[in-house]
């Protein structure tokens, strides 16, 4: 994929949206999609529609397409992106995709879009009015298992000795999750029932879950895909991702535990996975795009279909991450959420194009719009461990929070908050926004 750094990037332009300006996430060097209605006595055509987060505003790009202030590729881009769902837009490309960024970036930045004239503030929404839905519809959900951390401290529990398989560092390890079950955030998800089992137990139990963990992910946004049959190759893999968001990939794990042997995964996980709302595209990351960290001396060479000289060199993205909790006590008290861990995508054994190589290889088909879960990405101590599972050693260990409470695993009326920023000297730093989700019976 090509990296380009344009004017998109310069650090200097502001906009005319003063909420932008110095914005912890949307600043006009970020400009992530996403899918939004507005606030139905503001505008007569209420619908779903694509936009665009700058600041605490939404920019309405079908407000804009109607005043005629697009054109070439960009216009084909806005007309796809002016329905209910991203996936039009997706399919397109990256061609389409930049256009729409210079010509949305000119129309909001100081001194540009003089064609806007008076008419620019019906433009753009408050944020904080509008409701807010999945930025595509996702017909497929894979979730890899590529935080090394994260692999590791689970494979500790079971084999001290050897916590990670035998195929862990030849093959980017995934299974098929559920996409029915994806939801975005701000909804609340429902604590889920099924059998568990303790080790002290004799028999399994139905009932509520009793060990309900968030996981710290990146979401992967697949943009063009393939035909069934036909792999891509590691060195096109980038150019079929649209962006980058959040998942949380909540997790039962007493569930999970008792059902996993031998198949894996199926209950314990299929029952909400919650989304961020804005997809950071690929162009907006482009300067936060580095090398992949170098793999320990020993570990082997991925083999050559998961291997190019070029995604080693930029194919991965220093994005720091947070995941916090916020309890009912909390909430009760007015106190702000407390940070449970710290992490970076650069804690990521496996780069996005070695994950779509991967999944491709066998020639399984992706489709615009489908979705990519990394696995929990966790940094090498416990202040970066992206799990309740990890922090308390999967209930053994109670972690303080700043309510004078402990949590072990989550309890009804928690809410888990993923944060996420990329910051590079010379560049406006940008983030992702927050994907929230609040734990209910």
């Amino acid at each position: 994929m090509t990296i380009v750094i344009d004017e998109t990037h310069d650090p200097k332009r502001r906009s005319w949206v003063e909420s932008a300006n110095g914005h912890r996430d949307f600043p006009l060097q970020n400009l992530p999609l996403g899918v939004f209605s507005p606030p139905g006595n503001h505008v007569p055509d209420a619908k779903a529609r694509g936009g665009i987060a700058i600041g605490d505003k939404i920019f309405d790009i079908k407000a804009a397409l109607v005043a005629g202030l697009f054109s070439g590729e960009a216009e084909i881009a806005a007309r796809a992106a002016s329905g209910g769902t991203l996936n039009p837009l997706i399919a397109l490309g990256a061609g389409p995709r930049r256009a729409l960024r210079r010509q949305v970036f000119d129309i909001l930045a100081e001194g540009g879009g003089t064609a806007v004239g008076n008419g620019r503030e019906a433009l753009v929404h408050d944020a904080n009015v509008c409701a807010i839905h999945m930025p595509a519809k996702a017909a497929s959900f894979t979730d890899f298992f590529a935080g090394i951390h994260h692999a590791t401290n689970g494979g500790r529990r079971r084999n001290p000795n050897d916590p990670l398989g035998p195929n862990y560092k030849y093959v980017p390890v995934a299974y098929h999750s559920r996409a029915s079950s994806l939801q975005p955030s701000g909804q609340p998800i429902r604590r889920p029932s099924g059998q568990r089992k303790l080790p002290e137990e004799n028999a399994p139990s139905y009932g509520p879950c009793r060990k309900l963990d968030y996981e710290l992910e990146v979401a992967i946004w697949v943009g063009p895909g393939n035909r069934q049959g036909e792999p891509i190759p590691i060195a096109e893999a980038a150019d079929h991702v649209v962006g980058l968001g959040f998942v949380n990939d909540w997790s039962a794990r007493d569930i999970q535990q008792w059902e996993s042997a031998p198949l894996g995964p199926f209950l314990g996980k299929s029952f909400g996975s919650t989304v961020s709302p804005w997809i950071v595209t690929m162009e907006a990351l482009a300067p936060f795009r580095v090398a992949q960290p170098p793999r320990p001396a020993g570990d082997p060479q991925p083999l050559p279909y998961l291997w190019d000289e070029s995604d080693q060199r930029e194919g991965a993205f220093d994005i720091e991450l947070e995941a916090l909790i916020l309890t009912e006590k909390m909430r009760a008290a007015g106190q702000e959420p407390h940070r449970m861990s710290h992490s970076n995508t650069l804690d990521l054994y496996w780069t996005v194009a070695q994950m779509v190589a991967h999944q491709t290889c066998n020639g399984c088909n992706i489709e615009p719009g489908d979705l990519f879960g990394t696995g929990t990405i966790s940094g090498p101590t416990p202040d970066g461990w992206g799990s309740l599972s990890e922090l308390s050693r999967d209930g053994a260990q109670a972690n303080a929070v700043s309510s004078g409470e402990t949590r072990t695993f989550l309890e009804d009326g928690d809410e888990a908050i993923f944060r996420a920023r990329a910051s590079r000297d010379g560049f406006v730093s940008i983030g992702f926004g927050e994907c929230r989700g609040r734990v209910i019976p």
